[in-house]
């Protein structure tokens, strides 16, 4: 499984900055409010070839009568007690505070590789005025400014030096199924229906499963895994935020498998903690299948099921190419073709396209409907293949790939799409220079 990067510190030292450069994008929310990281937020990034994911914290505040603040403290603890290592971020512009001393205190404790970081360090005055964050007691910092970028370089260096190296994956290891999704929504249950046996103990409280277990299981002449990610493991001293907790376990699941059958619930939608968990799932490439639990409980009409469907591929777009099952886990309602549907999209995550059948498919289109031409010049695409790659990726080689815009890469994936059927699957293009 991959690595897991943790981000805490007290508000408003610049987490969130933090967190957007590394991603890449701008997904946190970054304002001056203290307590404006309401939700978590998790990104894919590498370093010197090294990939981890990385968790963007809300502001650790002890103590606080504030409701919401402490809903805050509980999460910063889970995410230090699942991560790989931790980055302390403190601000150099307050200097230590009372708060920072708290955390430090916490982390401390911690037996992982744990990087104080001073940011907004960006004239040597401010690096001068940093020497005092010794004396939280962590040892060495690290000096950045998460607004320009500068030190960064040299903290994550050191940060993949100290993840741990995670065991390779077994080559004859059977395709791993991560049934993903919130709290409650019916996954043990989902499994449960499958196997015909309570391999897990289903409630109506959210975050009854405790542990991960692997389910060895043929349908249809395949053979697979089927992993419940609810995974919650009961924490000494740790208050569970289950809504927070099932996201940290997912992440560690779907980077360790090739298929999510993010199962959803019916009466609740495809709501933020859904999404997030379909994006994780996407950044990460995997095969994905949305289940529609309890469609049962939903009045209905001749339209419901398409306005539904609708509205969640409104959310997912651009990756709208994703199959929706509605179930009844209750009723086991369709809930075979659920992983019939998913061997599918696992077929068509290994699916391999010869380089001449790619050619002589692409290429006449392609001519028909050229690149557009960028000042004045104009892009020829002379040959496509397929990368060796786990996941379906694909080079176009061409004279000027600098002038191949995002929009016409989206009319390249879509055609792959329509020719070759990568249904469910995260569809990679990439220019390359002939």
């Amino acid at each position: 499984m991959g690595n897991i990067v943790a981000v805490v510190g007290r508000p408003n030292v610049g987490k969130s900055t933090f967190f957007n450069r590394l991603i890449k994008r701008r997904e946190a929310i970054v304002d001056a409010v203290s307590g404006v990281t309401r939700d978590r937020h998790y990104g894919k990034t590498d370093w010197n070839g090294k990939e981890f994911s990385i968790i963007d914290t809300g502001g650790y505040v002890v103590g606080s009568d504030d409701v919401f603040e402490a809903e805050i403290d509980k999460q910063v603890e889970l995410a230090i007690d699942e991560a790989d290592a931790i980055i302390f971020m403190v601000d150099v512009e307050t200097g230590v505070t009372g708060m920072d001393e708290d955390v430090a205190k916490l982390l401390r404790k911690v037996d992982k590789p744990v990087f104080l970081v001073v940011n907004k360090v960006d004239n040597n005055r401010r690096a001068e005025d940093a020497v005092e964050f010794y004396s939280l007691g962590l040892g060495n910092y690290y000096t950045i400014a998460s607004i320009n970028g500068s030190g960064t370089g040299d903290l994550l260096d050191a940060v993949v030096k100290a993840l741990p190296d995670k065991e390779e994956e077994d080559e004859e290891q059977l395709p791993r199924f991560a049934v993903v999704g919130r709290p409650n929504a019916g996954k043990s249950s989902f499994i449960n229906a499958l196997i015909g046996e309570d391999r897990y103990i289903v409630t109506d409280i959210a975050g009854t499963t405790r542990d991960s277990i692997d389910t060895k299981y043929n349908r249809f002449g395949f053979e697979f895994n089927l992993v419940d990610t609810a995974g919650i493991r009961r924490k000494s001293k740790v208050k569970e935020d289950l809504e927070f907790y099932a996201v940290m376990r997912s992440v560690r699941a779907i980077e360790h498998s090739d298929v999510c059958l993010l199962v959803l619930d019916a009466t609740r939608g495809f709501d933020g903690q859904v999404q997030n968990i379909f994006w994780l799932a996407e950044r990460n490439r995997k095969g994905i299948v949305i289940l529609v639990n309890k469609w049962d409980l939903i009045e209905k009409d001749t339209k419901t099921a398409k306005e539904f469907e609708q509205s969640i591929r409104k959310e997912i777009a651009p990756f709208t190419d994703v199959p929706l099952v509605f179930i009844s886990v209750l009723n086991k309602q369709r809930i075979f073709k659920a992983i019939e549907t998913a061997v599918e999209v696992y077929k068509n995550r290994a699916k391999r396209i010869k380089t001449s059948v790619l050619n002589d498919t692409l290429l006449p289109i392609i001519e028909q409907n050229p690149p557009p031409a960028y000042k004045g010049k104009y892009v020829k695409i002379k040959y496509i293949m397929q990368l060796p790659t786990p996941q379906p990726q694909f080079a176009f080689f061409c004279n000027l790939p600098q002038y191949v815009k995002d929009p016409y890469k989206r009319f390249l994936e879509n055609q792959l799409r329509n020719h070759f059927d990568f249904t469910g699957v995260p569809v990679s293009v990439y220019m390359r220079k002939k």
